[in-house]
């Protein structure tokens, strides 16, 4: 019912638009490719606006499709994320809950003397070292991941990691339950 209400007030923006830059019908019509019969009808809701109709009258306006039809807004997009404290270790969750990825940051206090445990479960892991050292155990290999570094493995494969001091660790892993690879796109 609401959707239905959102879509009725289209056609009434659609002439208060036309009419804010003081077009006709006519003149929309021989500018949009549109008849002015199908414009009336948008305008006086008898006809369904659809896609093929509101894209060349947007571009006419030189308006968003979403401001065209007045799209209510999306809502906020931050995360406020709640740290927890675990053993030392300060997680920051940066990803709005499960989903195909999980985000978040750790801080790692130095512990050189703690024993790390390897754990193996299904996913793929991805961790970039923001400051401090890493000591990654992943399987047979002893690793240490610098700052500026990233690793990604399978978390099929044992694994564990720990702050081998003397800074701070801090880390930002990006977690996936289903075991796809992070595939990164840079535009040209």
């Amino acid at each position: 019912m609401e959707q239905r209400d959102e879509l009725a007030g289209i056609g009434d923006r659609l002439r208060a638009i036309r009419e804010s830059r003081g077009m006709t019908l006519r003149a929309v019509s021989e500018a949009s490719g549109i008849s002015t019969s199908t414009l009336s009808r948008l305008e006086s809701g008898s006809r369904r606006a659809q896609l093929d109709l509101l894209m060349p009258l947007a571009r006419l306006y030189r308006l968003p499709l979403d401001d065209l039809v007045g799209a209510p807004p999306l809502g906020d997009p931050r995360i406020h994320p709640r740290p927890r404290l675990r053993n030392g270790v300060v997680t920051v969750p940066l990803s709005g809950g499960p989903g195909a990825w999980e985000a978040f940051k750790q801080v790692h206090p130095p512990s050189p003397e703690k024993p790390i445990t390897q754990f193996v479960h299904p996913g793929w892991d991805w961790i970039y070292v923001i400051a401090g050292r890493m000591r990654l155990l992943l399987a047979d290999d002893d690793l240490i991941i610098e700052a500026g570094e990233a690793a990604e493995f399978d978390t099929r494969v044992p694994h564990g990691f720990g702050n081998p001091g003397p800074d701070v660790l801090e880390v930002l892993c990006l977690f996936n339950a289903q075991g796809a690879k992070v595939h990164t796109r840079a535009s040209v």
